[in-house]
């Protein structure tokens, strides 16, 4: 009899209904129960699409105590008195890319909702002063402290981080509604805050100077995303499921979903965590599609990188303390807090004598689709006609064409109008750089590059490609560093035969001057 097709809660974010329609749930309730057991104010910081809102969602449920929702969960065996406290949960998500009107409108319309709910009257008048009379008459009302819920408490900034006087006008109003959380503590029972970034001047983390971050608390490292011990129990059905559709071992199913969607780490050391957005849309749609991007174009991040001037190859490859990526966001010296907190890099690992942490791209599906929307930066020419170069390009390499896959894009860039545009010495290295990335989804890519010159290693399932560019100089001198680096050694291990790609890029022509290719069949 063939098994019922398994609801995956794809955009829903609400607790309640993931149980009641008995959507799949990965349960989290442990680290609920641990959360809510351990500090009064508290905030996390996770990327977008972490699942931060159905966390937020099921601390809801949890206080107004809906025992019913818990059922066969940790949360069942760990509580057991089931109070019911009066909750305020605000979702900012709905104040993005607003100014200063629809900002108090839309707190207006929130506390208002809830001021009729407790029977007041909707009062206009300051937002911190409207909070703290329903914070205090929910309290009376109901005889218990109120516990309060701000989803996304700085969506309304996150889009004027780059416009100092937008940013400063919209973060008062913020500071002044969250000002009361700290004035209304004796009517508090929990106050729980979620975001992708921290803002140094909010109330919430200057005044509220009791607030307990447990972003990087090894505790609650797990507590949004999917861990692989949890996919492997929890979600074995859909990876056999997706293995049959696909027609491959569940063994490659497993490498697949790691190599697109794993890596993550929000604290070191810490369990390998998939993004759970990625993972659910894969088994959902029966392949390895690219979602995290597609839910949403990072046009600040851009802004970012220009404001900064970080090239597209400086992306990942960082090494930092705490205090230079766990940094408030708009007083910030580089892109790495922004980076980070976005999920663009994450945690890759830790040297405790230094007290300093590896920082580099979680996997390919973030690399590609970073790529891909910074390609349009450095090639002007239209997407489809590149995204249909790189397809083909990397037909040639799967087929051990690698002559043609270079004429190719020889061609390719040669006929394209980018050369007047050129911002800096680099351009045609960091072009290179991201045509190669985006092969990632075709193709095994590692790309490491100091600034200035690309070395591109590419993994086919018969051969290994090393590659090295030269900026006007000879596909000789090229070939010479590729020796130099002993990569025989390096590679021994794969076992393929290596290919070394020796590459002179001629910036006069705007394209790829000479190439040598040279064979290793043998160690």
């Amino acid at each position: 009899m063939e098994t019922l097709q398994r609801l995956y809660p794809i955009g829903i974010q609400t607790f309640s209904e993931i149980r009641e329609k008995n959507y799949l749930y990965i349960d989290k309730t442990e680290y609920v129960y641990r959360m809510t057991h351990f500090a009064k104010y508290v905030f996390l910081s996770r990327p977008r699409r972490f699942g931060k809102s159905l966390l937020t969602s099921t601390l809801h449920s949890y206080f107004s105590g809906r025992k019913d929702l818990f059922q066969g969960l940790a949360m069942e065996r760990l509580e057991k008195d089931w109070t019911e406290y009066p909750v305020l949960h605000f979702d900012m998500s709905m104040a993005k890319h607003v100014d200063k009107e629809r900002l108090e409108r839309l707190l207006d319309f929130m506390l208002s909702d809830y001021e009729r709910t407790f029977g007041l009257d909707t009062t206009v008048g300051d937002a911190n002063l409207r909070l703290t009379r329903l914070i205090k008459c929910a309290y009376e009302k109901t005889g218990r402290q109120v516990v309060v819920l701000i989803d996304e408490y700085d969506a309304p900034l996150l889009d004027v981080v780059h416009e100092k006087e937008n940013l400063g006008i919209l973060r008062n109003i913020m500071r002044n509604f969250y000002s009361p959380l700290k004035a209304c503590d004796p009517y508090l029972k929990y106050v729980f805050l979620t975001g992708i970034t921290k803002f140094s001047q909010l109330s919430i983390f200057s005044e509220l100077n009791n607030i307990k971050n447990i972003s990087l608390d090894e505790p609650y490292a797990a507590i949004c995303g999917i861990t692989e011990d949890e996919m492997l129990t929890q979600m074995k059905e859909d990876m056999e499921r997706l293995a049959a559709k696909l027609n491959i071992p569940s063994e490659e199913v497993l490498l697949k979903l790691k190599e697109n969607y794993d890596g993550y780490h929000f604290t070191y050391p810490s369990p390998d965590l998939y993004n759970p957005f990625s993972l659910l849309n894969a088994f959902a749609d029966g392949k390895f599609g690219s979602y995290w991007f597609g839910s949403g174009t990072p046009t600040y991040l851009i802004k970012m990188l220009e404001k900064f001037g970080v090239e597209p190859s400086e992306v990942g490859g960082k090494t930092a303390a705490v205090e230079d990526f766990d940094a408030p966001t708009e007083t910030m010296s580089s892109i790495t807090p922004l980076l980070y907190q976005s999920g663009y890099i994450t945690i890759k690992g830790y040297d405790s004598e230094l007290g300093l942490y590896t920082l580099d791209i979680p996997n390919k599906e973030v690399r590609v689709g970073l790529m891909r929307s910074l390609l349009p930066y450095y090639v002007s020419t239209p997407t489809e006609k590149t995204n249909t170069m790189v397809a083909y390009l990397s037909r040639d390499i799967r087929n051990d064409d690698m002559d043609s896959a270079l004429r190719r894009l020889q061609t390719f860039l040669s006929t394209i109008p980018y050369c007047d545009n050129t911002r800096y010495e680099g351009h045609y290295q960091q072009m290179f750089y991201i045509i190669f990335s985006l092969l990632g989804s075709f193709v095994d890519v590692e790309v490491r590059t100091p600034r200035g010159r690309v070395d591109v290693v590419l993994r086919t399932k018969t051969t290994l490609y090393v590659m090295e560019l030269k900026l006007d100089k000879t596909a000789d001198e090229a070939m010479e560093q590729i020796n130099l680096k002993n990569y025989p050694e390096r590679f021994a291990l794969c076992g393929l035969p290596v290919v070394k790609v020796a590459i002179n890029f001629d910036s006069e022509r705007c394209t790829i001057g000479e190439w040598k290719l040279q064979t290793i069949d043998k160690w």
